[in-house]
Protein backbone atom coordinates (compact mmCIF):
# COMPACT_ATOMS: atom_id res chain seq x y z
CA UNK A 1 0.00 0.00 0.00
CA UNK A 2 0.88 3.80 -0.48
CA UNK A 3 2.69 5.02 2.36
CA UNK A 4 0.61 7.85 2.99
CA UNK A 5 -2.68 9.84 1.52
CA UNK A 6 -3.14 13.63 2.73
CA UNK A 7 -6.80 13.40 0.74
CA UNK A 8 -8.73 11.36 -1.46
CA UNK A 9 -7.57 13.48 -4.29
CA UNK A 10 -3.57 12.80 -3.05
CA UNK A 11 -1.24 10.61 -3.94
CA UNK A 12 2.20 10.98 -2.05
CA UNK A 13 3.99 10.38 -5.54
CA UNK A 14 2.12 12.83 -7.61
CA UNK A 15 3.18 15.75 -4.97
CA UNK A 16 6.87 14.45 -5.94
CA UNK A 17 6.04 14.86 -9.17
CA UNK A 18 4.70 17.85 -8.38
CA UNK A 19 7.58 19.45 -6.58
CA UNK A 20 10.13 18.55 -8.93
CA UNK A 21 8.27 20.35 -11.25
CA UNK A 22 8.07 23.50 -8.76
CA UNK A 23 11.90 23.11 -8.80
CA UNK A 24 12.72 23.01 -12.40
CA UNK A 25 10.07 26.16 -12.74
CA UNK A 26 11.86 27.97 -10.30
CA UNK A 27 15.71 27.80 -11.95
CA UNK A 28 14.20 27.93 -15.11
CA UNK A 29 12.59 31.30 -14.45
CA UNK A 30 15.32 32.76 -12.81
CA UNK A 31 17.95 31.71 -15.62
CA UNK A 32 15.85 33.41 -17.52
CA UNK A 33 14.79 36.73 -15.89
CA UNK A 34 18.57 37.08 -14.31
CA UNK A 35 20.87 36.26 -17.14
CA UNK A 36 22.77 38.81 -19.19
CA UNK A 37 21.00 38.90 -22.66
CA UNK A 38 24.48 37.98 -24.07
CA UNK A 39 24.95 34.93 -21.90
CA UNK A 40 21.67 33.30 -23.03
CA UNK A 41 23.80 31.56 -25.67
CA UNK A 42 26.04 29.36 -23.36
CA UNK A 43 25.34 25.80 -22.69
CA UNK A 44 24.18 26.30 -19.08
CA UNK A 45 21.15 28.77 -19.95
CA UNK A 46 19.82 25.85 -23.02
CA UNK A 47 20.39 23.17 -20.48
CA UNK A 48 18.47 25.49 -18.08
CA UNK A 49 15.27 26.37 -20.91
CA UNK A 50 15.41 23.09 -22.12
CA UNK A 51 14.46 21.34 -18.88
CA UNK A 52 12.71 24.23 -18.09
CA UNK A 53 9.98 23.47 -20.56
CA UNK A 54 8.36 20.64 -18.92
CA UNK A 55 6.77 22.20 -15.69
CA UNK A 56 3.92 23.96 -17.87
CA UNK A 57 3.32 20.33 -19.70
CA UNK A 58 3.50 18.14 -16.18
CA UNK A 59 1.20 20.76 -14.33
CA UNK A 60 -1.60 20.69 -16.99
CA UNK A 61 -0.84 16.80 -16.73
CA UNK A 62 -1.50 16.46 -12.79
CA UNK A 63 -4.47 19.01 -12.74
CA UNK A 64 -6.02 16.85 -15.51
CA UNK A 65 -5.40 13.36 -12.88
CA UNK A 66 -6.96 15.31 -10.32
CA UNK A 67 -9.90 16.35 -12.11
CA UNK A 68 -10.08 12.36 -13.09
CA UNK A 69 -10.19 12.18 -9.37
CA UNK A 70 -12.83 14.79 -9.02
CA UNK A 71 -15.44 13.15 -11.14
CA UNK A 72 -14.91 9.64 -9.92
CA UNK A 73 -15.78 10.64 -6.79
CA UNK A 74 -18.86 12.31 -8.16
CA UNK A 75 -19.47 9.42 -10.14
CA UNK A 76 -19.39 7.01 -7.21
CA UNK A 77 -22.21 9.38 -5.19
CA UNK A 78 -24.29 8.66 -7.41
CA UNK A 79 -24.96 12.82 -9.11
CA UNK A 80 -26.84 13.35 -11.74
CA UNK A 81 -25.21 13.84 -14.95
CA UNK A 82 -26.47 17.51 -14.84
CA UNK A 83 -24.72 17.71 -11.28
CA UNK A 84 -21.59 16.18 -12.26
CA UNK A 85 -20.93 18.27 -15.26
CA UNK A 86 -21.72 21.46 -12.66
CA UNK A 87 -18.88 20.16 -9.84
CA UNK A 88 -16.23 20.15 -12.97
CA UNK A 89 -17.54 23.57 -14.14
CA UNK A 90 -16.91 24.51 -10.74
CA UNK A 91 -13.66 23.85 -11.24
CA UNK A 92 -12.72 25.00 -14.09
CA UNK A 93 -14.32 28.65 -12.67
CA UNK A 94 -12.48 28.02 -9.44
CA UNK A 95 -9.01 28.39 -11.82
CA UNK A 96 -10.10 31.26 -13.84
CA UNK A 97 -10.58 32.90 -10.76
CA UNK A 98 -7.55 32.76 -9.47
CA UNK A 99 -6.26 33.20 -13.23
CA UNK A 100 -7.49 36.83 -13.54
CA UNK A 101 -6.51 37.64 -9.56
CA UNK A 102 -2.93 36.11 -10.54
CA UNK A 103 -3.01 38.70 -13.70
CA UNK A 104 -4.65 41.75 -11.67
CA UNK A 105 -2.32 41.17 -8.76
CA UNK A 106 0.98 41.43 -11.38
CA UNK A 107 -0.85 44.44 -13.16
CA UNK A 108 -1.37 46.27 -10.30
CA UNK A 109 2.27 45.62 -8.88
CA UNK A 110 4.06 46.35 -12.66
CA UNK A 111 1.80 49.55 -13.08
CA UNK A 112 2.11 51.28 -15.48
CA UNK A 113 1.59 48.30 -17.65
CA UNK A 114 -0.62 48.08 -20.64
CA UNK A 115 -3.82 46.69 -19.67
CA UNK A 116 -4.00 43.86 -22.29
CA UNK A 117 -1.37 41.89 -20.23
CA UNK A 118 -4.59 41.57 -17.57
CA UNK A 119 -5.87 39.00 -20.47
CA UNK A 120 -2.60 37.31 -21.19
CA UNK A 121 -3.60 33.30 -21.38
CA UNK A 122 -1.09 32.22 -18.73
CA UNK A 123 -0.88 28.46 -17.78
CA UNK A 124 -4.15 28.65 -14.97
CA UNK A 125 -5.94 30.06 -17.89
CA UNK A 126 -5.27 27.04 -19.54
CA UNK A 127 -6.23 25.08 -17.07
CA UNK A 128 -9.84 26.66 -16.54
CA UNK A 129 -10.79 26.64 -20.26
CA UNK A 130 -9.56 23.20 -20.87
CA UNK A 131 -11.39 21.67 -17.58
CA UNK A 132 -14.25 23.54 -19.33
CA UNK A 133 -14.13 21.92 -22.27
CA UNK A 134 -13.86 18.70 -20.69
CA UNK A 135 -16.26 18.69 -18.20
CA UNK A 136 -18.73 16.55 -20.19
CA UNK A 137 -16.62 13.96 -19.73
CA UNK A 138 -17.87 13.59 -16.27
CA UNK A 139 -21.27 12.47 -18.38
CA UNK A 140 -19.42 9.00 -18.61
CA UNK A 141 -17.74 6.80 -16.86
CA UNK A 142 -14.22 6.77 -15.31
CA UNK A 143 -13.85 3.23 -17.67
CA UNK A 144 -14.70 5.18 -20.52
CA UNK A 145 -13.03 8.23 -19.96
CA UNK A 146 -9.81 6.43 -19.97
CA UNK A 147 -10.28 5.91 -23.94
CA UNK A 148 -12.46 9.02 -24.55
CA UNK A 149 -9.64 11.25 -22.98
CA UNK A 150 -6.83 9.57 -24.43
CA UNK A 151 -8.26 9.83 -28.23
CA UNK A 152 -9.09 13.91 -27.33
CA UNK A 153 -5.59 14.42 -26.04
CA UNK A 154 -4.44 12.89 -29.25
CA UNK A 155 -6.49 14.68 -31.70
CA UNK A 156 -6.26 18.23 -30.01
CA UNK A 157 -1.82 17.33 -30.51
CA UNK A 158 -2.68 16.21 -33.97
CA UNK A 159 -4.54 19.43 -34.97
CA UNK A 160 -2.20 21.96 -33.43
CA UNK A 161 -0.49 22.02 -37.31
CA UNK A 162 -3.81 22.62 -38.59
CA UNK A 163 -5.30 24.99 -36.31
CA UNK A 164 -1.68 27.37 -36.72
CA UNK A 165 -2.44 27.52 -40.88
CA UNK A 166 -5.86 28.47 -40.22
CA UNK A 167 -6.86 31.78 -41.13
CA UNK A 168 -7.77 33.35 -37.64
CA UNK A 169 -8.04 37.06 -38.64
CA UNK A 170 -11.78 37.59 -38.24
CA UNK A 171 -11.66 36.47 -34.79
CA UNK A 172 -10.93 38.66 -31.76
CA UNK A 173 -7.14 38.71 -30.33
CA UNK A 174 -8.62 37.38 -26.48
CA UNK A 175 -10.25 34.47 -28.28
CA UNK A 176 -7.34 33.91 -30.50
CA UNK A 177 -5.31 33.66 -27.68
CA UNK A 178 -6.77 30.14 -26.35
CA UNK A 179 -6.97 28.59 -29.33
CA UNK A 180 -3.97 29.17 -31.85
CA UNK A 181 -0.39 27.94 -30.35
CA UNK A 182 1.46 30.86 -29.49
CA UNK A 183 4.84 31.18 -28.08
CA UNK A 184 3.72 33.42 -25.53
CA UNK A 185 0.48 32.00 -24.41
CA UNK A 186 -0.77 28.50 -23.37
CA UNK A 187 -3.42 28.24 -25.76
CA UNK A 188 -5.77 24.71 -26.26
CA UNK A 189 -3.24 24.00 -29.12
CA UNK A 190 -1.69 21.73 -28.12
CA UNK A 191 -1.18 22.22 -24.21
CA UNK A 192 -4.68 21.23 -23.25
CA UNK A 193 -3.77 17.92 -24.75
CA UNK A 194 -1.78 17.50 -21.33
CA UNK A 195 -4.90 17.89 -19.34
CA UNK A 196 -7.04 15.46 -21.48
CA UNK A 197 -4.08 12.85 -21.54
CA UNK A 198 -4.04 13.64 -17.64
CA UNK A 199 -7.64 12.97 -17.29
CA UNK A 200 -6.81 9.21 -19.13
CA UNK A 201 -4.00 8.90 -16.57
CA UNK A 202 -6.18 9.68 -13.89
CA UNK A 203 -8.80 7.20 -14.83
CA UNK A 204 -7.05 4.73 -15.28
CA UNK A 205 -5.25 5.28 -11.51
CA UNK A 206 -8.56 5.09 -10.13
CA UNK A 207 -9.78 2.30 -12.00
CA UNK A 208 -7.23 0.06 -11.23
CA UNK A 209 -7.60 -2.20 -7.28
CA UNK A 210 -4.88 -0.80 -5.60
CA UNK A 211 -2.82 -3.93 -5.61
CA UNK A 212 -2.06 -3.49 -9.45
CA UNK A 213 -0.96 0.09 -9.28
CA UNK A 214 2.93 -1.43 -9.25
CA UNK A 215 2.29 -3.19 -12.20
CA UNK A 216 0.50 -0.66 -13.53
CA UNK A 217 3.65 2.11 -12.68
CA UNK A 218 5.92 -0.17 -14.58
CA UNK A 219 3.69 -0.16 -17.91
CA UNK A 220 3.13 3.59 -17.71
CA UNK A 221 7.30 3.73 -17.68
CA UNK A 222 7.36 1.51 -20.27
CA UNK A 223 5.13 3.38 -22.35
CA UNK A 224 6.66 6.49 -21.73
CA UNK A 225 9.91 4.55 -23.10
CA UNK A 226 8.01 3.72 -26.81
CA UNK A 227 6.74 8.06 -26.85
CA UNK A 228 9.84 9.13 -26.43
CA UNK A 229 11.54 6.83 -29.22
CA UNK A 230 8.68 7.04 -31.24
CA UNK A 231 7.98 10.64 -31.18
CA UNK A 232 11.65 11.41 -31.61
CA UNK A 233 11.91 9.11 -34.53
CA UNK A 234 8.57 10.84 -35.99
CA UNK A 235 10.13 14.01 -35.06
CA UNK A 236 13.46 13.32 -36.92
CA UNK A 237 11.88 11.57 -39.89
CA UNK A 238 11.81 13.52 -43.65
CA UNK A 239 8.01 12.29 -43.68
CA UNK A 240 5.10 14.52 -42.68
CA UNK A 241 1.63 14.88 -43.38
CA UNK A 242 1.57 18.71 -42.72
CA UNK A 243 2.55 21.66 -44.60
CA UNK A 244 4.43 23.28 -42.00
CA UNK A 245 4.98 22.46 -38.53
CA UNK A 246 7.29 23.90 -35.08
CA UNK A 247 8.57 21.89 -33.00
CA UNK A 248 8.73 23.39 -30.14
CA UNK A 249 5.51 25.19 -30.91
CA UNK A 250 2.58 22.52 -32.14
CA UNK A 251 4.19 19.33 -33.28
CA UNK A 252 2.39 16.25 -31.97
CA UNK A 253 5.63 14.62 -31.65
CA UNK A 254 7.21 17.15 -28.66
CA UNK A 255 3.41 16.88 -27.12
CA UNK A 256 3.84 12.86 -27.26
CA UNK A 257 7.56 13.55 -26.16
CA UNK A 258 6.34 15.16 -23.44
CA UNK A 259 4.16 13.01 -21.86
CA UNK A 260 6.05 9.78 -22.33
CA UNK A 261 8.62 11.60 -19.94
CA UNK A 262 5.59 12.29 -17.63
CA UNK A 263 5.02 8.48 -17.34
CA UNK A 264 8.66 7.67 -16.57
CA UNK A 265 8.45 10.76 -14.04
CA UNK A 266 5.46 9.26 -12.34
CA UNK A 267 6.33 5.91 -12.83
CA UNK A 268 10.20 7.01 -10.94
CA UNK A 269 8.34 8.99 -7.96
CA UNK A 270 6.05 5.87 -7.37
CA UNK A 271 9.12 3.94 -7.23
CA UNK A 272 11.00 5.96 -4.88
CA UNK A 273 8.11 6.96 -2.62
CA UNK A 274 7.73 3.33 -2.20
CA UNK A 275 10.62 1.68 -1.60
CA UNK A 276 13.12 4.49 -1.24
CA UNK A 277 12.16 7.83 0.41
CA UNK A 278 11.72 7.97 4.56
CA UNK A 279 8.68 8.84 6.25
CA UNK A 280 9.50 12.32 7.09
CA UNK A 281 9.63 15.72 5.99
CA UNK A 282 10.30 16.17 2.41
CA UNK A 283 11.36 19.51 0.94
CA UNK A 284 10.45 18.44 -3.05
CA UNK A 285 7.19 17.01 -1.57
CA UNK A 286 6.51 20.02 0.25
CA UNK A 287 6.80 22.11 -2.71
CA UNK A 288 4.67 19.89 -4.31
CA UNK A 289 1.64 20.24 -1.76
CA UNK A 290 1.98 24.14 -2.10
CA UNK A 291 2.85 24.30 -5.87
CA UNK A 292 -0.12 27.20 -6.75
CA UNK A 293 1.77 29.46 -3.54
CA UNK A 294 4.97 28.73 -4.68
CA UNK A 295 4.25 29.56 -8.36
CA UNK A 296 2.17 32.77 -7.81
CA UNK A 297 4.89 34.25 -5.02
CA UNK A 298 8.04 33.59 -7.36
CA UNK A 299 6.61 35.24 -10.51
CA UNK A 300 6.40 38.36 -8.43
CA UNK A 301 9.69 37.41 -6.86
CA UNK A 302 11.62 36.64 -10.11
CA UNK A 303 9.99 39.06 -12.96
CA UNK A 304 8.30 41.79 -10.52
CA UNK A 305 10.15 45.40 -9.24
CA UNK A 306 11.13 43.27 -6.54
CA UNK A 307 14.33 41.94 -9.05
CA UNK A 308 15.02 44.91 -10.99
CA UNK A 309 18.42 44.68 -9.56
CA UNK A 310 19.05 41.18 -11.08
CA UNK A 311 16.87 41.47 -14.57
CA UNK A 312 19.55 40.49 -17.05
CA UNK A 313 22.71 41.27 -14.80
CA UNK A 314 24.14 38.01 -13.57
CA UNK A 315 26.86 35.76 -14.88
CA UNK A 316 26.18 32.09 -15.20
CA UNK A 317 27.71 31.48 -11.14
CA UNK A 318 25.87 34.14 -9.93
CA UNK A 319 22.43 33.03 -11.54
CA UNK A 320 22.75 29.77 -10.09
CA UNK A 321 23.55 30.76 -6.88
CA UNK A 322 20.48 33.02 -7.00
CA UNK A 323 18.23 30.23 -8.52
CA UNK A 324 19.46 28.42 -5.07
CA UNK A 325 18.57 31.26 -3.07
CA UNK A 326 15.23 31.73 -4.83
CA UNK A 327 14.78 28.01 -4.17
CA UNK A 328 15.38 28.11 -0.39
CA UNK A 329 13.42 31.12 -0.22
CA UNK A 330 10.29 29.88 -1.21
CA UNK A 331 10.65 26.99 0.83
CA UNK A 332 11.04 28.79 3.57
CA UNK A 333 7.51 30.35 3.03
CA UNK A 334 5.92 26.92 1.54
CA UNK A 335 6.71 25.34 4.64
CA UNK A 336 5.78 28.41 6.58
CA UNK A 337 2.61 28.70 4.98
CA UNK A 338 1.82 24.31 5.86
CA UNK A 339 3.28 25.28 9.34
CA UNK A 340 1.48 28.43 10.28
CA UNK A 341 -0.39 27.30 13.36
CA UNK A 342 2.68 25.33 14.75
CA UNK A 343 4.42 28.70 14.19
CA UNK A 344 1.90 30.82 15.72
CA UNK A 345 1.46 28.51 18.77
CA UNK A 346 5.82 28.86 19.36
CA UNK A 347 5.33 33.00 19.08
CA UNK A 348 2.10 32.44 21.39
CA UNK A 349 4.46 30.40 24.45
CA UNK A 350 7.23 33.92 23.36
CA UNK A 351 4.06 36.22 24.52
CA UNK A 352 2.81 37.28 21.19
CA UNK A 353 -0.15 36.31 21.05
CA UNK A 354 -2.16 36.81 17.99
CA UNK A 355 -6.02 35.93 19.54
CA UNK A 356 -8.08 38.36 19.95
CA UNK A 357 -9.86 38.47 23.95
CA UNK A 358 -13.42 37.52 24.00
CA UNK A 359 -14.38 40.47 25.55
CA UNK A 360 -12.36 43.04 22.83
CA UNK A 361 -14.90 45.39 21.08
CA UNK A 362 -14.29 46.68 17.29
CA UNK A 363 -13.46 50.34 18.50
CA UNK A 364 -10.35 49.10 21.28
Amino acid sequence: MEKTKTSSYRLEYLDWVRGIGAVIMLQGHVFHSFLRPELKTTGAYTLSQFVGGMPPALFLFLTGITLAFLMDSIERKGLAPRRRVLESLRRAGYLFFLAFAFRLQLWVFGMPAPWQGLFKVDVLNCMGISIALLSVMALFKTAERIRLCAVLGLAIALLSPVISEMNWSGVPWIVRNYIIPDYNSFGIFPWGAYLAFGVSAGSVIRAIPREATERCMQWAALLGGVLILASQYMANSSFTIYAKSEFWLNSPAQVLTKVGVLCLMISLAFLWTRYGAGEGWSWIRQFGVTSLLVYWVHIELVYGHAAWLFRDSLTVPQTLFAAVAVILLMLAISTMKTHREKWLGVLSNLGWNFTPRPDSAAGD
